[in-house]
């Protein structure tokens, strides 16, 4: 991919999240997690950013081959393994599971600590312009990178018998011409389908670059994405309306 067309995005999330949403996506319990199923969506996922060109930390490919080395040993017939290994014990998948409960409990106490912080926040607040403003505001849930990754995913779809996204080079638009389009596509405070963003693309390429824009206004804060339910459809919302340049 051209350096026109890359972004600089950071990745806050692990791997155990990725392993995490897909579980939640999947709507299974972590103790019923299915090694081949994961790790199929967890290298289709890995396999999007790489083509996306955003870079993810070691942990990512660690995982991946972790994942890999699980599977393979769930497909061994049972008198292949180690006569001396307990085989429920010795299931691929009890560690993965472990370091996930772990993680989740991890996670779930510092969701509560943040929304207790919050929660007391607006106790406190003292200006009624203040809550005359949130009065109204549509309770929404913060929506991640693997959010739009699906979502991206889901877009591809429609171009599913072109070739392979990672060989196709569509000189034609630019990360940057993208960003004005979608300065001009959507205006200050309108909320938008995260689907319509695409609805004049033709191909793969212009898919992908146009995805890239978005990643990039949302990073500079120029565009919210919300969702109104876990695993919902994703909004966009313009919050400036400043042009950019």
């Amino acid at each position: 991919m051209e350096a026109e067309n890359r972004v600089s995005l950071e990745i806050f999330e692990g791997p155990l999240d990725l392993l995490l949403y897909l579980i939640k996506k999947d709507e299974v319990d972590i103790y019923d997690v299915s090694i081949e199923r994961i790790t199929s969506q967890y290298l289709e996922y890995i396999e999007t950013f790489k083509i996306l060109n955003i870079e993810l930390a070691s942990e990512f490919i660690v995982m991946a081959a972790t994942l890999m080395y699980m599977k393979s040993r769930t497909l061994l017939p049972r008198n292949e393994q180690a006569p001396e290994e307990d085989v429920d014990e010795d299931d691929p998948r009890w560690e993965l599971i472990r370091q996930l409960v772990e993680y989740k409990k991890f996670k779930d106490a510092a969701y509560y600590l943040e929304k207790r912080e919050a929660d007391n926040q607006q106790i406190f607040a003292s200006e009624r312009q203040d809550a005359e403003e949130e009065e109204g505001e549509e309770p929404v849930l913060n929506v991640g990178i693997f959010d739009l990754i699906r979502a991206f995913q889901g877009i591809l779809k429609r171009f599913e018998d072109e070739e392979d996204l990672a060989e196709i080079a569509d000189d034609r638009f630019t990360v940057s011409d993208k960003i004005d389009y979608l300065m001009v596509r959507v205006n200050k405070g309108q909320k938008i389908k995260f689907a319509e963003l695409f609805a004049d693309a033709t191909t793969k390429g212009e898919v992908m670059v146009t995805f890239l824009a978005l990643l990039e206004l949302i990073r500079l804060n120029e565009f919210q994405v919300r969702q109104e339910a876990i695993l919902g459809e994703i909004e966009i919302k313009r919050i400036s309306d400043e042009k950019l340049g």
